[in-house]
């Protein structure tokens, strides 16, 4: 029995891909698919305990293919050294202490910083508090971004959030208060910087419908496609993209944009939930530009933890 089930963890992490997403099974998996390394130990204790050599040689193959998806992670692949610092932080509409939560970011030393989920009553306390740090700002809807260099060509970005036969009878100023993504050029010393802010929709438990990603899977595609379409070759996506990178849903953006946690960070990087962080749905995603380091910050008074990265051009 044990070597069976370790065969069937070793298929499931190489094939996860092309595990059925009936119900966004597959997508739960993938979400949580780092943490399959927990069952090698305990299907080794069985297999000691049954004294099967089966078995133990058995767990050789998702020892094997855990390593090879992950195995990098593991070691710091961080450089000194960095052009620009920047932060993404979903603050969290229930947030009791929004000015602590700026202050703390203002701390980071963050050049471009990101927030997400920013509740309108809270939006002034953020820019007051975060004012002298960051001369320049854009707020649209529940997204913002600040930044010590110029700003311009701010624009929001459609992430297919409202849908159906209603959507194009909302007024302007109504589908702007609900954006939850937006683009600008910021003026770095090397040239326009394109940046992307993006809170992409929640995932839902829903009895009948298992767990349920529509919205986030189709504001992930039209993500996807905006970068695609961005005319700049110097890209960055920061946000909470509410999924991991070996999720499929993001495969688009994957294709796209490179993870500076994978590329120059220290380990997993998860950021949430805060109090014990479990996943990486919280992201810093490049094009053009080199990722030199990446890292988690302390938490704040948010449920997720803020992200950042160090890149060079």
């Amino acid at each position: 029995m044990f070597a069976v089930l370790a065969l069937l963890l070793g298929l499931l992490l190489l094939l996860h891909a092309r595990l059925p997403d009936r119900k966004g099974i597959g997508s739960l998996v993938e979400s949580f698919l780092p943490w399959s390394a927990l069952f090698v130990p305990v299907l080794l204790a069985g297999a000691l305990w049954r004294r099967s050599v089966s078995a133990a040689l058995a767990l050789l193959l998702p020892a094997v293919a855990w390593l090879y998806l992950y195995g990098g992670l593991l070691a710091d692949k961080s450089r000194p050294g960095a052009d620009l610092t920047v932060v993404s932080h979903n603050v969290d509409a229930d947030n009791a202490d929004p000015a602590g939560t700026a202050r703390d970011l203002v701390r980071s030393g963050a050049d471009v910083l990101a927030l997400e989920e920013i509740d309108p009553q809270a939006k002034p306390l953020y820019e007051r508090a975060l004012a002298e740090a960051y001369p320049h700002h854009t707020v649209l809807g529940t997204v913002g971004l600040w930044s010590k260099l110029p700003l311009s060509d701010t624009e929001p970005v459609d992430t297919a959030q409202d849908v159906g036969p209603l959507a194009a009878t909302k007024p302007a100023a109504v589908r702007a208060a609900d954006s939850r993504a937006l683009r600008a050029t910021v003026a770095t010393e090397n040239g326009p910087l394109a940046v992307y802010v993006a809170h992409l929709g929640s995932v839902r438990v829903r009895p009948g419908d298992g767990f349920w990603t529509g919205d986030r899977d189709r504001g992930a595609q039209a993500l996807a496609e905006a970068v695609a379409a961005e005319d700049n070759e110097r890209v960055v996506l920061l946000g909470d993209l509410n999924g991991t990178m070996d999720d499929r849903a993001l495969a688009g953006l994957a294709a796209r944009l490179h993870s500076a946690q994978e590329e120059a960070g220290d380990g997993f990087g998860f950021s949430w939930p805060a109090t014990f962080p479990v996943a990486r749905i919280d992201q810093i995603l490049v094009r053009g530009v080199e990722p030199k380091s990446a890292w988690v910050l302390p938490a704040t008074g948010s449920d997720h933890r803020p992200v950042a990265a160090g890149i060079d051009w």
